[in-house]
């Protein structure tokens, strides 16, 4: 099997940058390459194999260019996809959108149960960072304890290393983002293993990062968002 070659990121634009031409028939996602919410949607396009069709374009969101706000996207966040002559944002109906309007591989199955399943799983997406995030927020583990402990009940209602069995879907993709981020803040600063007593969670960890169009993601820098999440939720760490 060939090595899938590593794609070009361009560097991110900030404030200074020059305004891209715009609804010209390009497919552009504008992201932040740290911005779990922007990957999910980049993950979603890998698994497509879109990476020649959708062109990424990253901001710089501490110096974010105003022509992004003023003539791209009002909501100024990202992520955010120009198709066909429009500008839609919010990431998960994002990943659902790539999925039903692209070529590739479909990224949810077609078993109605499971379909069904994936939109309960998406119910609590809400619910589950804020869980953990109430964590970063103290000092004790309790919240994020039972975050892990449903994500591990979760893994274990199908065969397979996946939320939905043995393909990486949607649902992978929603979670596995903010996963990623949490196992680095909470070791670092709590000196927690999210996966200790949770050996679903593990697996799915482990069978997520032999994924390629997902590792290919992967931008975040430790230190960095130790240090951001540091200023955001635990000054006094």
């Amino acid at each position: 099997m060939a090595t899938p070659s590593v794609e070009y990121l361009p560097p991110p634009l900030d404030a200074t940058a020059e305004q891209p031409a715009i609804f010209d028939g390009t497919i552009r996602l504008y992201l932040a390459y740290p911005c779990p919410y922007a990957q999910r949607v980049w993950i979603a396009r890998n698994c497509k194999g879109l990476q020649d069709k959708i062109k990424l374009v990253p901001l710089n969101l501490q110096n974010r260019p105003a022509w992004y706000k003023e003539k791209v996207y009002p909501e100024n966040k990202v992520p955010s996809l120009e198709h066909n002559g429009k500008v839609i944002g919010e990431s998960l109906d994002l990943i659902k959108y790539v999925d039903s309007n692209f070529e590739g591989p479909s990224l949810l199955p077609d078993d109605a149960d499971k379909k069904e399943y994936f939109k309960t799983l998406l119910s609590h997406m809400d619910e589950f960072p804020g869980m953990v995030y109430a964590t970063f927020k103290g000092d004790s583990t309790k919240d994020a304890d039972a975050a892990f402990d449903l994500l591990e009940t979760a893994l274990a209602k199908y065969d397979g290393p996946f939320l939905l069995g043995n393909e990486f879907t949607l649902a992978d993709i929603a979670f596995i983002p903010f996963v990623e981020r949490f196992q680095i803040y909470l070791s670092e600063v709590f000196n927690y293993d999210l996966t200790a007593g949770r050996p679903k969670v593990a697996a799915w960890i482990e069978a997520a990062d032999k994924i390629d169009a997902y590792k290919q993601t992967k931008k975040t820098d430790p230190k960095e968002l130790v240090e951001i999440y540091k200023r955001i939720f635990s000054p006094q760490k």
